[in-house]
């Protein structure tokens, strides 16, 4: 966790104080407190992985669990099946090859550099993946909300194959996912199903896709200043 940007270390002290507060100021329950658990060690995760430090290996594989259990048990079948694919895509690639999370910061890279087929590719992905959950969701498992929750999840697997292959533009995926799951978790909470800790953890991922955005020490879309700065 060092050698963080001064805006990544605001946003996690302010986070974990967020995700603590709206838990606590409810009725306790082990579902409240599992959502407490998954939404501070995803939270911190989500903030090293901005800042291409490889942490995302045991408490991104804990904190993925524990979402799946939640969303799991809130009928949210395709947000089960996005946080199985962080478990096989960002946090087992850390845990069994340690080389891959190393100097991330100098391979970042955009899609424009690939040309087309990159662009083409994402696309195709992303259509499949949206009907194959829209189709679980409607004929497997049966989601009370089919729509959002396959979109969230399509959203959350194409960014997540992005981070894997360290494109920067994983970040517009990011941005548009938390916008979506804001919307799925508020939905969810508001018929019953779920409390709003992970309603305000999604408010607070947003806030982490604004720090890649525009902090200039971070290497997504900054790499020709971060690389400055680590000499």
């Amino acid at each position: 966790m060092r050698g963080w940007t001064f805006s990544s270390y605001m946003l996690l002290m302010f986070g974990i104080g967020v995700i603590i507060g709206t838990t606590i100021v409810d009725k306790l329950t082990l579902w409240t407190v599992l959502a407490m658990v998954a939404g501070v060690l995803g939270f911190t995760c989500t903030i090293s992985i901005t800042n291409v430090r490889p942490l995302n290996g045991v408490f991104g594989l804990v904190s993925a669990v524990i979402y799946i259990i939640v969303a799991a048990r809130s009928r949210n079948f395709a947000d089960v099946v996005l946080q199985f694919s962080y478990i096989i895509l960002l946090d087992i690639p850390v845990l069994v090859m340690p080389s891959w999370a190393k100097n991330v910061g100098k391979r970042v890279r955009k899609l424009s550099e690939v040309g087309a087929k990159g662009y083409l590719g994402t696309a195709v992905f992303f259509v499949l993946v949206f009907a194959l959950l829209y189709l679980m969701d409607t004929h497997l498992f049966i989601s009370p909300r089919p729509i959002v929750d396959a979109l969230a999840g399509t959203i959350g697997i194409t960014g997540s194959l992005l981070a894997t292959l360290r494109f920067s533009d994983q970040y517009y995926f990011w941005i548009v996912q938390s916008v979506v799951s804001i919307t799925l978790w508020g939905i969810t909470a508001m018929q019953g199903d779920a409390n709003l800790t992970l309603f305000f953890t999604y408010m607070l991922y947003f806030a982490n896709d604004m720090v890649s955005l525009f902090d200039k020490g971070v290497a997504w879309f900054h790499k020709a200043n971060y690389l400055a700065n680590q000499h």
